[in-house]
């Protein structure tokens, strides 16, 4: 098989997946694809493209890369609009990832989707989000790119709002949908900004005209023309790794099944704004103002928008704030100019973030669907696979010394204190300060889902979408139980590489040139070229994370939060009562959500009224067209008069004529 071949079968294997079963399975051409077909196509097609990943990822091992079209879609004047793959150490990373995750999802999904009635539906879209994603990350050019992310945005739509006949499924995945929108903008006019001063879509052109349009100006002012398209590419990644201010919508997406959960929040969608900053670091180098804006923005996710992690009661939303902040902290990494470190936490983050996702979903599935942790409690001796597992994916979300997230953590904090662009200095406290934070939610919901008196009823509560029969899967209370093999073996699988996966791929990643050639550093951005004269191995380095501050901060909010919740659970009522008015901002969620529905759409809604009304009907409809008319009329009204018959009438009108224009020739001459 040719390496053409080969790529092409890795990309377009889900794709046939999801339209056997969607087409096939689901009543849009028949069904003659039944439930147990439907998922064992779509898990053997994505079978097929992980397998091809790990072939692909091996072949950039030993040097062989690919850069080139598949097919030449259009042709305008000289640019060639093509379908094309960019194979490099990057690409066949964020493949075996995606492919990878959205396996053990895929496996997952039997066991969490087994009574529900649209069970092929459902594997039919996460089948093609794959496609979607693989499309994103192998492109070559920024027009596949386009296509690959508002795909992923599509998919993700249908997903969020799965159980369609839920309003809220129907609000969270307008939101998300009216959102990203707001973010593509940003990301087009980005595109169409490089695209029109390089004439290319191909990266290596543009990359490689890059350096010339550094002094280049944005017409009409004096910003920085690479300054202005680096920042619109940004808003992109704002939306679609959910960065402040668009970042409303992940919670939100909650009201998907659990599966989609850790689908599009562990590797694959909010992830995707990470990769395309960084595989456009040739440009985004050339603006210190574009760095700067964007370890801001992750600054600020990471640290506030996991504050809200510390009072959510529902098991789900507590794992998506925290993708919130760890999303962040890749953001920081990459306005460091350490692309490498976002890219190495992007993949620890895919694991143990997907695992804590199917966790909790395992959790929801022997709660027999209650998603709030305050009805749970010793679910330990009940569940304990997912316990372990659960606890795994703790350990290694909050940085415990030689767990995968803290190689990745702990070096995204550093390069924050090595960075030199403004906004630096509080990028490292406030990554310093989300650590505390971190630990404080993952642990708070550690010991009130696993540990301590028991809670739950006698008689369980559904979610609240099993009262539309969509997510109760026949279960109708009773003590907890562990959730099926088809459930537990995907966590047992997701825990390994949440575990070991740092250990094995720091060295490679981060310091023996696996991305060279492929990410761009300049010499003034000096964090990478820090941590590399501190590091010493896995081992030291990892020996040495239990004498450092964050590891304290680890420990300090795991002893707040076992005094809290297993010695004195008065504590956290009797804290919630003196700062009454700080949670109430937090409740609110720092007002963002009413800010966009009561300024933002509100206002939008008032000009669109304004419009059509003033503009529209007013103006256009109301002088346009029928003062037209009605001018039309007066002039056929009074020349209706004119137009007699009688010739003395028009004798005396030229008569009339003929003395006015002696009376003017007179009074001209004289």
């Amino acid at each position: 098989m040719s390496s053409t071949t080969l790529y092409l079968v890795v990309a377009l294997a889900p794709l046939v997946g999801a339209i056997l079963a969607g087409l096939f399975g689901t009543g849009f051409l028949g069904r003659q694809v039944g439930r147990s077909a439907a998922h064992s196509i779509t898990i053997l097609g994505v079978l097929v493209s992980f397998i091809g990943s790990v072939v692909v990822l091996f072949q950039v091992l030993n040097g062989e890369t690919f850069n080139g079209a598949v097919y030449t879609w259009n042709a305008i004047g000289t640019t060639s609009i093509e379908i094309g793959f960019l194979i490099d150490s990057l690409t066949a990373l964020m493949m075996v990832v995606v492919t990878s995750v959205s396996l053990m999802v895929h496996i997952y999904t039997i066991g969490y989707m087994v009574d529900d009635p649209g069970y092929q539906r459902f594997f039919a879209y996460i089948s093609l989000f794959t496609f979607s994603m693989l499309m994103l990350v192998m492109s070559n050019n920024m027009l596949q790119l386009f296509f690959g992310w508002e795909a992923v945005g599509l998919v993700s739509y249908l997903l969020i709002g799965f159980w369609y006949t839920r309003p809220t499924a129907i609000f969270a995945n307008m939101k998300a949908f009216l959102i990203n929108r707001v973010g593509d903008f940003g990301f087009i006019l980005g595109i169409g900004l490089l695209f029109a001063y390089t004439g290319s879509m191909n990266y290596d052109q543009v990359f490689s005209e890059a350096g010339a349009l550094a002094g280049t100006s944005f017409p009409g002012t004096d910003w920085s023309l690479i300054t202005v398209a680096c920042i619109c590419l940004f808003i992109g990644a704002m939306g679609k790794s959910a960065q402040v201010p668009l970042h409303s919508w992940l919670p939100d997406s909650m009201e998907g099944p659990t599966p989609i959960s850790a689908l599009i929040h562990a590797a694959t969608m909010v992830t995707a704004g990470i990769f395309m900053v960084a595989r456009f670091s040739p440009v985004f180098e050339l603006s210190d103002t574009a760095l700067s804006f964007i370890i801001v923005i992750g600054a600020i996710g990471a640290l506030f928008l996991g504050i809200l992690g510390i009072i959510q009661n529902d098991i789900k939303r507590v794992v998506a704030y925290s993708t919130l902040s760890q999303l962040g902290y890749m953001t920081v990494a990459l306005g460091a100019s350490a692309y490498s470190v976002a890219i190495f936490h992007l993949m620890t983050h895919a694991f143990f973030k997907a695992l804590l996702f199917l966790g909790a979903g395992s959790v929801i599935i022997g709660m027999h669907h209650d998603q709030d942790i305050r009805n749970m409690g010793g679910l330990r001796k009940y569940m304990p696979i997912t316990w372990i597992t659960f606890l795994m994916g703790t350990l290694a979300l909050v940085g415990t010394p030689f767990f995968s997230g803290y190689y990745s953590k702990e070096h995204i904090i550093e390069a924050a204190g090595a960075a030199n662009v403004w906004g630096a200095g509080f990028a490292y406290y406030a990554t310093l300060i989300g650590v505390l934070v971190t630990s404080l939610y993952s642990f708070r919901v550690y010991f009130l889902v696993f540990h301590g008196k028991e809670r739950f009823p006698a008689h369980g509560t559904p979610e609240h979408g099993s009262s539309h029969g969509h997510d109760d899967h026949g279960h109708h209370g009773g003590a907890p139980h562990e959730s099926p093999w088809v459930v537990t073996v995907p966590l047992v699988l997701l825990a390994i590489p949440s575990v070991i996966a740092g250990i094995l791929f720091v060295d490679p990643l981060l310091f023996d040139g696996y991305f060279s050639g492929v990410i761009t550093t300049l010499s003034s951005h000096p964090a990478m070229a820090d941590l590399a004269e501190g590091w010493h191995g896995w081992l030291a380095y990892g020996l040495h994370g239990f004498i450092t501050l964050p590891f304290w901060l680890v420990v300090a909010g795991f002893v707040i939060c076992w005094y809290c919740y297993m010695v004195n659970p008065a504590v956290p009522a009797a804290i919630k009562s003196k700062l009454s008015g700080l949670n109430t901002v937090l409740e609110n969620k720092y007002y963002a959500d009413w800010f966009n529905e009561q300024v933002i759409m509100r206002g939008a809604r008032c000009l669109g009224r304004g419009l059509w009304q003033k503009g529209d009907r007013g103006f256009i409809d109301g002088i346009l067209v029928n003062g037209s008319a009605h001018v039309v009329g007066m002039l056929a009204a009074v020349s209706r008069h004119i137009q007699s018959g009688y010739i003395y009438h028009y004798a005396f009108a030229m008569i009339i004529g003929i003395l006015a224009f002696l009376t003017y020739f007179v009074l001209m001459v004289h």
